[in-house]
């Protein structure tokens, strides 16, 4: 009987109401609508943080692509000298000077551009100690990587599209 009861309670007179078609497409239009608005917003660049002149934003461009093929040159310098193990003696000791030298060249190359860099994003003392940095090998590049971090958000946040190797220059003021 108490089972009876329950079940009687549970259950009304009235039908469950369902929405009509017209109701549900309504709300759905308004925000398909919303989200189209708000995607086309997006498209333009918007200034998020202190707007730079157009000639130290030039800099820090070509510092960022200088510094793209610098950190472009420290990672094939990894499997060449592991190719330079499979070869035989003679040449193994013409190809760890050539590897040297092109390391050095990467690496002072690396030290210019990000002090002028770091100078222009941050300040002197900070560039003095990132160019530093960048003359160690591991942590040159991890260096490497935190300058141009701090280059793509600078330039994406004045409205310049940062691609695979660097700014686009069409972009820039």
């Amino acid at each position: 009987m108490a089972r009876d009861r329950d079940r009687d309670e549970d259950y009304t007179n009235e039908p469950p109401r369902s929405r009509r078609r017209d109701e549900e497409e309504e709300p759905r239009e308004r925000s398909r609508e919303r989200r189209r608005r708000d995607e086309e917003e997006d498209d333009r660049p918007r200034a998020r943080g202190p707007r730079m002149d157009p000639a130290t934003l030039r800099t820090v461009a070509w510092s960022q692509k200088v510094i793209i093929l610098c950190i472009l040159a420290y990672l094939a310098t990894l499997p060449l000298g592991f190719a330079l193990n499979a070869m035989p003696a003679e040449l193994q000791l013409f190809g760890n000077i050539v590897l040297a030298v092109f390391y050095l060249a990467a690496s002072i190359t690396a030290t210019v551009f990000v002090f002028m860099m770091a100078v222009k994003v941050y300040s002197t003392g900070v560039g003095v100690l990132l160019g530093l940095l960048t003359l160690i090998p591991c942590v040159g590049l991890i260096a490497l990587l935190v300058i141009n971090s701090k280059a793509t958000g600078i330039l994406q946040s004045n409205g310049v599209r940062v691609g695979l190797l660097g700014a686009t220059m069409s972009d820039l003021p």
